[in-house]
């Protein structure tokens, strides 16, 4: 029982870093004590940090603590060398026998790098001498810096999950008060269309029921007319039947009329009936309304769907970074014949563009541009896409639209790149130019008869790339595109939207 208490004693006073007796013991905030050398040791290995910890309880202390020398401490430990005892043969905080060497019965003190174990300092003579040793609590402060910023590093990427937590969090809000406005905003305007083709109807009805009642109160009217008339005549032809019944020839004579023709009536003598086409016309109008109103719909739903699918979050794709991650996103896309400005003709299936000297027999159509040899493709472009223009001459403007910028006139209106519906690549045979609302941007980049187009159009990113060997990077916009967008081409010589696999 004595021997046990004695080995509790100097576990009290044993320094938990070198694992002897307190030497010019001090006491930390936290309670614990440790030799003045000791943990001044730790702590100057900490003062980069600007933090300095509890080897023990790993409480942590801004500004460092003055260390000042626990004078009672001392005396105690004085004391308890007195009675002969030893600092424990191991830490505290641990069983006491795993701090013991096995093969010499000593107290493990260093730590062998070599090996990456504790030893006493015999071992240090035999089977590990030689090796890179030093003591256990130059270790122990070494391997507590190492996991101290281990535990920063998780601390930081906790609080960079927890960052991404709280913005997809605000993500799922705005996306909730997104639709719930797209909602709402899209059944008040169809709503409002409903009420506008209600009016429209009511209108319509109301219009054909006018017409109807002038029109029928108008046969009314002539055939009570012409009834008057029949009535009339019947009774002229009564009276003429009675007198030539009259069998006295004095009678007759007398009663005889002065001859008079039969005078003419202020009726038509003929009544013409079209056969049920009264309102065929107003039919037939209004099929015509529909159908077009059907077809804009069909044309616009399109977007509307694409618009929907194309929600993207935060943890969208990126931008890949191989032609074959580009070619994943590439568009079967041709050229519009009727967009095509007079002195462009169109090949290969509607794919290629030439610049010609004489006009083509195009038709009239609103899509055409009129001055500007200029062209764009039919289909809309949303969500990812990638296209490639194989192009040859003297230059050729590759670019993306909004569908509505103007074609008619050669004002900066419907110029690629001079206004804000517009992005234009130039490219000719000695340099590139980037031209956005009629700002020019110098570009650099590796010459190439061949150019790739990256568009993500959720995350409002467009990218134009030299394709040769390899794809290198010519210019990025990173914007906001509030329309679906359509690829076009204005060549000097020859522009060719490539099939590419």
């Amino acid at each position: 029982m004595e021997k046990r208490g004695n080995v509790l004693d100097s576990l009290m006073y044993s320094c938990s870093i070198c694992l002897d007796l307190l030497k010019d013991p001090v006491t930390i905030p936290c309670g614990h004590n440790y030799c003045m050398d000791c943990i001044k040791t730790c702590w100057d290995d900490e003062d980069h940090r600007g933090v300095h910890s509890c080897p023990q309880c790993r409480k942590t202390f801004t500004p460092k603590p003055v260390l000042v020398r626990n004078s009672m401490l001392a005396e105690l430990v004085e004391d308890l060398k007195k009675t002969g005892l030893q600092a424990a043969p191991g830490d505290p905080s641990k069983n006491l026998q795993e701090n013991i060497c096995s093969r010499h019965d000593e107290v493990m003190k260093i730590f062998c790098r070599t090996d990456q174990q504790s030893i006493c300092y015999l071992c240090t003579m035999d089977e590990h001498k030689g090796h890179e040793t030093v003591s256990a609590a130059a270790e122990r402060c070494e391997k507590q810096k190492e996991l101290e910023e281990s535990r920063q590093q998780i601390q930081q990427r906790i609080q960079d999950r927890e960052k991404d937590v709280e913005l997809l969090q605000q993500e799922v809000e705005d996306i909730n008060v997104s639709a719930d406005k797209a909602v709402e905003d899209s059944e008040k305007s169809f709503n409002e269309v409903i009420r506008l083709l209600q009016k429209r109807s009511s209108d319509v009805k109301q219009q054909v029921r006018s017409q109807q009642e002038q029109e029928v109160s108008r046969v009314k009217d002539l055939q009570e007319k012409l009834q008057q008339e029949i009535t009339d005549l019947k009774r002229r032809e009564a009276e003429m039947k009675q007198l030539s019944d009259t069998e006295d020839h004095n009678q007759f004579l007398h009663n005889y009329p002065s001859p008079s023709p039969l005078s003419g009536s202020t009726l038509s003598s003929s009544i013409q009936i079209r056969p049920l086409r009264y309102f065929e016309d107003v039919t037939a109008a209004v099929s015509e309304t529909i159908e077009k109103l059907q077809d804009l719909l069909r044309e616009t739903w399109t977007n509307i769907s694409l618009s929907v699918a194309e929600v993207d979050v935060l943890l969208s794709e990126p931008e890949p970074k191989t032609r074959y991650g580009f070619l994943k996103y590439s568009r079967n896309i041709t050229l519009d014949p009727n967009t095509a400005n007079s002195y462009l003709l169109l090949s290969d299936g509607n794919r290629k563009v030439t610049r010609m000297n004489e006009k083509q027999s195009y038709s009239d159509h609103p899509d055409r541009f009129t001055d500007w040899l200029i062209i764009i493709i039919k289909a809309s472009l949303t969500g990812r896409c990638y296209w490639e223009v194989e192009w040859r001459g003297k230059e050729v403007y590759v670019v993306v639209v909004y569908k509505n910028i103007s074609r008619k006139g050669n004002s900066n209106d419907s110029k690629f790149g001079c206004n804000n519906k517009s992005w234009s690549l130039r490219c000719d045979t000695n340099s590139y130019t980037f031209w956005h609302n009629n700002i020019k941007t110098r570009v650099s980049g590796p010459r190439s008869s061949r150019v790739g187009v990256y568009l993500d159009h959720g995350a409002g990113l467009l990218s134009f790339y030299s394709v040769y060997e390899t794809m290198t990077l010519l210019h990025r916009v990173q914007t906001s595109f509030t329309q679906p967008l359509h690829a076009g081409l204005s060549p000097g010589g020859s522009a060719e939207l490539v099939k590419v696999k």
